[in-house]
Formats: C-alpha cells, structure tokens, sequence
C-alpha cells in the first residue's frame, strides 16, 4: 500500500519549470528550421515556374521564326501583367502560345526581351529569386523588376 502512495505521489509531480523551457526552446528551434526551409521551398518553386515560362516564350519565338523568316517586333521589352508589347501580342495572336505567362510574383518582377543585331538572335530574362550564379551574356545590366531587380538568368535562341 505505501509503494502505491509513492507511486501515485511521484505520477502527480508534474514537470519542473526547467524541463518545460528545454522542451519549449527544442520545438522553437524546430519551427525557426521547417520555416526557413519552407521559404526557400517556396522560392525554389517560383524560380522554377519562371524558368518554365521563359522556355515557353523561347519555343514560341523559334516558331514565329520559323513560320515568318525572323523574330517580332520590339518595342515594349517588359512581360508582366499590365504590359505585352508588340512581339507578345504577335505570338498570341498568331496562335504560336496561348497565353502570355506571367511571373508568379508579377508585382515585384517581370520577363525581358532583349533583341541584339536585326532579328537574328535575341535573350529572355528574368530574376530568380534564388541566384543561379549564371553569367549573363546578352542581359547583363538588364532590369527585371521594380527596385531595380537585376536580371540574374537568361534564356537565349539556340
């Protein structure tokens, strides 16, 4: 019977002040972890997504080229959610993409379309979130954003 008592005694003690913040500041550092890896995560995936898009514009221009003997028209070298410019407008219309894609964080950044020499070659750029440490041969200085976001990747005809 007293073994019982000492038992349930020892059950109804709880835990200590120290035990408990050892537990809170284990599961703090867990989500400060998760979080930081989530972030980027997040990040890895837009920067995927505009990747993707600017290989669609990249396939899109080889087939206007192909079908109409060079590349359009700049004019307006920004691809965001207010503004097409005249080469974008001339691959929908012409059926050669479906929808110009948009940047996944169109508020802060868009796509370029840098055309060098007379409608032979030209380079797609945007900002990556997370640097691709890539050097850029055609959109190097180029701005990709507002604040003045620099292109960090560049998309060129083959």
């Amino acid at each position: 019977m007293f073994s019982l008592k000492k038992k349930l005694l020892t059950l109804t003690r709880g835990f200590t002040l120290i035990e408990l913040l050892v537990v809170i500041a284990i599961i703090g550092i867990l989500v400060a972890i998760s979080s930081v890896s989530y972030q980027r995560a997040v990040k890895l995936s837009r920067d995927n997504k505009r990747k993707t898009d600017l290989e669609q514009l990249r396939q899109a221009l080889e087939t206007y080229r192909s079908e109409n003997g060079k590349y359009p028209l700049l004019d307006t070298v920004n691809v965001n959610a207010n503004t097409h410019g005249n080469f974008a407008i001339a691959l929908v219309n012409g059926e050669f993409i479906s929808t110009i894609p948009q940047d996944p964080k169109y508020n802060n950044y868009y796509y370029r379309y840098v055309k060098v020499g007379s409608n032979t070659t030209y380079s797609l750029c945007a900002t990556l979130e997370v640097n691709p440490g890539q050097t850029l041969s055609k959109c190097s200085g180029s701005i990709c954003g507002t604040n003045s976001l620099a292109c960090n990747y560049e998309v060129a005809n083959p």
